[in-house]
């Protein structure tokens, strides 16, 4: 039997470390340069505490490497159940920030239980469907893993108004449905709604003939009425309902939904399109190589808000460029290309779908960051993995990592166990 460290995926950590080493970098800079007079005291430490973070997160991946995959596998329902405990708990008792109840201090430390929350949901979704029996019918599988993963998003949009994780929960169902074998017509079925919605909100016309494009797409591929029937159901309905919603809401919430379409207009540059402005300006005065370390404009002048958080890739387009961020956006390749290779190679169920859980959380993470600080999709609040800052997200997001790798490494002892 080959040594253990030789069965380590050594590439999946080097894409791991190198993303965490390119946001200290970024966070330093922001922290550290000629905008750090601007920030208030606390903030300036920001690089220190995500180092520390940092080094606990190694520690972590360390001890999971010892534990087995049974471990993991008798862990995923308490995790999950706690993980509810945790974020009701937050909902309740927790403080709010930005407008949003995300965070719990227990003995004066505070942290994102909702962080935490996603592990266990994503262990618990895999556990479920680990247990389906590939000859049997499997729909109410798919429904048992919609509403494991329904109830946190519950929790954190309506209880903690944290649209951006409540989103990720969300996402998570096509993801772990299409990975555990749901047929790909049901899976774009359940993913158009989404589609329209944002077309609803971007350009009506646009989804009104997506909604009839892929109704008709949706009949040409299975030729059942029923699913077209649905299909059109799904998006028509979609369309019409966030063009009446849209009229319901206060006209701060409307602006804050509508002002990504053209945050430079009068009326959003000076309030809920600032971020963007922004953003955009910084990202785009970057050109091809950035204007330097410590050197952009818009990061040193403290013109972005949370640009630490979630607006870190702006520092990265405007002090490092266009060919700077492409090697960030290729770690991130390379980190989600690993997880779904590792996850088609482990011959157990549970582990597979941990894999792809956890490749689904971040590239779920990475569609909504990107598509936030570019102007694409509205800010809504959501981290960049491994690069905001933030120590509760880091430990958490490296806790997944680090569960897929080591039941990678220890794929061969699944038959032992049965799972």
């Amino acid at each position: 039997m080959r040594p253990w460290y030789r069965q380590v995926d050594w590439v999946l950590i080097l894409a791991w470390v190198g993303l965490v080493l390119v946001s200290l970098v970024a966070i330093y800079s922001t922290t550290h340069g000629r905008g750090a007079e601007y920030l208030p005291g606390t903030m300036r430490e920001n690089t220190e505490r995500q180092a520390i973070f940092f080094l606990a997160s190694i520690v972590a991946l360390l001890v999971c490497l010892t534990r087995s995959p049974r471990f993991f596998h008798n862990l995923a329902w308490p995790a999950y159940l706690l993980g509810l405990a945790l974020i009701t708990a937050t909902a309740v008792l927790g403080e709010e920030r930005n407008g949003a109840k995300a965070w719990l201090a227990i003995g004066g430390i505070g942290f994102q239980p909702a962080e935490f929350a996603k592990l266990g949901t994503v262990m618990a979704v895999a556990s479920l469907l680990a247990g389906r029996n590939p000859k049997g019918k499997s729909l109410r599988y798919a429904v048992g893993a919609v509403v494991l993963l329904l109830i946190p998003a519950a929790i954190t949009i309506a209880g903690q108004n944290d649209t951006g994780t409540g989103l990720v929960f969300l996402g998570l169902i096509p993801i772990v449905l299409f990975w555990s074998g749901l047929p790909l017509h049901i899976l774009a079925l359940m993913l158009a709604p989404a589609v329209a919605g944002y077309f609803a909100v971007v350009l009506k016309p646009a989804a009104y003939a997506f909604a009839l494009l892929f109704t008709f797409g949706i009949w040409i591929a299975t030729r059942q009425k029923t699913l077209a029937i649905v299909a059109a159901a799904f998006t028509l309905g979609v369309t019409v309902a966030a063009t009446v919603a849209i009229g319901f809401l206060q006209p701060h919430q409307q602006a804050r939904i509508v002002s990504f379409t053209n945050p430079e207009a009068e009326q959003f540059k000076d309030n809920v399109g600032y971020h963007l402005v922004q953003s955009k300006a910084a990202i785009g005065s970057g050109g091809l190589t950035g204007k330097g370390f410590m050197q952009g404009t818009q990061t040193q002048g403290a013109y972005i808000p949370e640009q630490s958080t979630d607006f870190v890739f702006s520092i990265i387009g405007e002090e490092w460029g266009f060919l700077g961020s492409l090697v960030v956006l290729g770690l991130y390749g390379l980190l989600l290309g690993r997880l779904v290779k590792l996850g088609a190679q482990m011959r157990s169920p549970f582990g597979s779908l941990v894999a792809a859980g956890a490749a689904g959380v971040f590239l779920i993470h990475l569609f909504i960051n990107l598509g936030m600080v570019t102007g694409l999709l509205p800010v809504i609040g959501i981290p960049l993995p491994f690069m905001s800052y933030g120590g509760t997200s880091l430990l958490a997001n490296s806790l997944m990592l680090a569960m897929v790798i080591t039941m990678h490494m220890r794929r061969d002892d699944f038959s032992v166990y049965g799972i």
